[in-house]
């Protein structure tokens, strides 16, 4: 008599703002040897994407298993009023016991029974004191978090890593020189761009170390084997470029994973992947089933699933700033549709203002030396060849040797929005008067927005701004 093999434990790791940054990855600024070894005991994923470059957007996805304009979860800090199943309900009815503390940041509130308890499970697992049943598990990790980048607290966020360095609550590490890192293209090269870029890896030293710490014990309990260790991030850097836009550095991120005896050590995996494609495999791995069809596939295990040709992605409504963008993603071709090219590529946002990269950024652009991505205009379209321009600086959408590549893409785009809707593309006010979503546009966002003509134009905005500061 055969036994069905076990169902895999599953504990999933979340890097904040932390993009594709890992020495695994080919990062020689990143510290990360304990997601280098993770890696090396799994599989490196290198053509992975979140479906949007912001944290809110993403992470509803991560859990619905859907991108966040199809459900109404797009616009960010915007709150969604009846979310769909998430797929820990699927894994909760299924026999798992669900963990997940902190950071339900998905645009809505969770229900109350989509996790079993929202407190840190590190200790438990430690002591063998979890319940006996199937686990998943899942940990943020905040440290490398856009407002850690600021030399000074802003609101009180922004100076723990400097507090925790000072009072010796964080490891001592070696820190990263500034005059050393790499600086992309699309950034002023100055000395408070390397400061913000330098405190990134500083920060990034000390995710690796606590992701080791869960590595350590999960290795010393007897679920080692038996356990699924997903590493992913939720998208870009917090710089001005990478976070908040739908280029590579916004949404080609980090996916790691390691399960003993079913992914060969040291592995590759080239295929697309999409944060939309966790939801299933999570559901699969479990025997469950979701309450209606998930648009991802299933990434591994008995009951895999072919990759696409094409990963989606979006952006809208960011805080106080509207914009409506949408990519697609194929193996070599990154694709961007900009609905609204007379707004520009770098509108104001008031939490992004506080960057010293960002404000590196508008003083070129007052001195007159404005980057190609610093006009006052964007084009309708871009198109770039992944491999040879990493940073996404030249534009081939006009380039007729790519004419036919533009229109493959701009087909596989029309055809997934066809299928799946876009509920961007009608006003947020009509969506909170049909009742989809909670009015925080009179509410949270309401002084902001004041700020804020009708045409939506950042000059004025970003005038308003300075003098308000």
């Amino acid at each position: 008599m055969t036994h069905p093999a076990p169902r895999p434990n599953i504990i999933l790791l979340v890097g904040e703002d932390a993009g594709r940054a890992a020495g695994c990855y080919g990062d020689t600024d990143a510290l990360t040897p304990h997601l280098d070894r993770l890696a090396a005991e799994g599989c490196l994923f290198g053509r992975a994407f979140s479906t949007a470059p912001v944290c809110a957007p993403s992470r509803s996805a991560l859990v619905t298993g859907r991108p966040a304009w199809t459900i109404g979860s797009h616009h960010m800090r915007s709150k969604l009023l009846a979310p769909p199943p998430l797929f820990t309900h699927g894994l909760r009815a299924a026999g798992y016991h669900v963990r997940w503390p902190t950071k339900t940041d998905f645009n809505f509130t969770p229900p109350a029974d989509f996790a079993d308890a929202t407190t840190d499970w590190l200790d438990e697992l430690r002591d063998s004191r979890l319940p006996d049943q199937p686990f998943f598990l899942f940990k943020n990790f905040a440290l490398t978090h856009e407002s850690s980048l600021w030399a000074e607290p802003f609101q009180g966020r922004g100076a723990g890593l400097e507090r925790g360095l000072a009072d010796g609550s964080l490891p001592s590490f070696a820190r990263t020189d500034p005059t050393t890192v790499r600086v992309p293209s699309y950034l002023p090269d100055t000395p408070a761009v390397r400061a913000e870029i330098a405190r990134f890896y500083d920060a990034l030293a000390h995710v690796d170390h606590q992701v080791g710490e869960v590595l350590t014990v999960l290795d010393a309990s007897p679920h080692r084997d038996n356990t699924l260790v997903i590493y992913i991030t939720d998208h870009g850097r917090g710089l001005v470029r990478e976070k908040r836009w739908c280029y590579a550095a916004g949404i080609h991120l980090s996916c790691l994973a390691r399960w003993p005896a079913h992914l060969t050590p040291g592995s590759v995996n080239a295929d697309l992947v999409s944060w939309i494609d966790f939801a299933p495999t999570f559901l699969a791995l479990a025997g469950a089933t979701s309450p209606s069809p998930l648009p991802g596939r299933v990434l591994f295990g008995p009951a895999v699933q072919p990759a696409p040709d094409f990963i989606f992605a979006g952006r809208d409504r960011m805080d106080e700033t509207f914009d409506r963008v949408r990519a697609a993603r194929s193996d070599d071709f990154h694709y961007i549709r900009n609905h609204h090219p007379n707004l520009p590529w770098a509108q104001p946002i008031a939490y992004m203002e506080h960057g010293k990269t960002t404000q590196a950024v508008r003083d070129l652009a007052a001195g007159g030396k404005i980057t190609p991505w610093m006009h006052p205009t964007k084009p309708p379209e871009e198109l770039y060849h992944a491999a040879t321009d990493p940073d996404m600086v030249h534009n081939l959408a006009a380039d007729p040797a790519y004419a036919s590549t533009l229109n493959r893409h701009r087909a596989a785009l029309d055809a997934h929005l066809a299928a799946h809707g876009d509920l961007g593309a009608v006003p947020e006010r009509e969506h909170i008067a049909r009742g989809l979503v909670a009015d925080v546009l009179t509410t949270d966002y309401a002084l902001r927005i004041a700020s804020l003509p009708d045409h939506q134009s950042p000059h004025i905005y970003h005038a308003r701004l300075t003098a308000e500061d």
